[in-house]
């Protein structure tokens, strides 16, 4: 199957997307909870026939599109006060994290037998159910974040001390790693990631368009 620029901005507003949530409840212990869904339900959705059915609707990645937009964007003075440098940092973690996972398969083997687990018991609960994120981040300290270099993410020591916090935290770097694997699968790389920056804004630009959304 081919994939177009269109399918790696997608999976690449899906790392932007749990990212961005990684940084909202470091720094003020509260997230998007549509947009959290949606970053768990993705772990969750293993075969689809499109990339963006992984994220069910492009809309269901209004923050995503416009994190990637802001955090890739030229020198405009709006679109610099606007980087969070603590965002990209996680994501080229979780780029960095991906490619050494993808070569231990027997990490991948008990990932995915954790999330199949997981996934039944969302069907009990729900998909964002402290149970359900409790598992996911458990299954994330034992297999991902034992591995180098780990993300280490920064913050209000109130909010990342949480424990409900912190498995949420962790649980949105599982969805970021996730998003890699799909971007990956769609051809990325990071050095197409450098020279394509330009139209892959571009095509985040009207994919909020043509969801109906507005760019910030």
């Amino acid at each position: 199957m081919s994939y177009s620029i269109t399918d790696r901005t997608i999976a690449i507003a899906g790392i932007y997307q749990a990212t961005a949530l990684v940084q909202q409840i470091a720094s003020t212990g509260s997230l998007d909870e549509k947009s959290f869904e949606t970053c768990i339900k993705s772990i969750f959705t293993i075969d689809a026939e499109n990339t963006v059915d992984i994220f069910e609707n492009v809309g269901n990645l209004e923050l995503g599109l416009n994190t990637l937009i802001n955090q890739l964007g030229g020198n405009n003075e709006i679109i610099k006060v606007q980087k969070n440098m603590h965002v990209t940092k996680y994501a080229i973690g979780a780029i960095v994290l991906e490619k050494k996972l993808s070569k231990n398969k027997t990490m991948l083997n008990e990932i995915r037998s954790g999330i199949e687990l997981a996934k039944n018991q969302a069907r009990h609960f729900t998909v964002i159910h402290e149970n359900v994120i409790s598992n996911l981040a458990d299954l994330y300290s034992k297999t991902i974040s034992t591995l180098s270099p780990r993300i280490m993410v920064q913050g209000e020591h109130i909010y990342i001390s949480n424990p409900g916090n912190a498995n949420k935290i962790r649980a949105l770097l599982f969805s970021a790693i996730r998003a890699v694997v799909l971007w990956r699968q769609c051809g990325g790389t990071r050095w197409q990631l450098i020279f394509q920056r330009k139209n892959t804004i571009n095509t985040a630009s009207m994919l909020l368009e043509s969801s109906g959304k507005r760019t910030n």
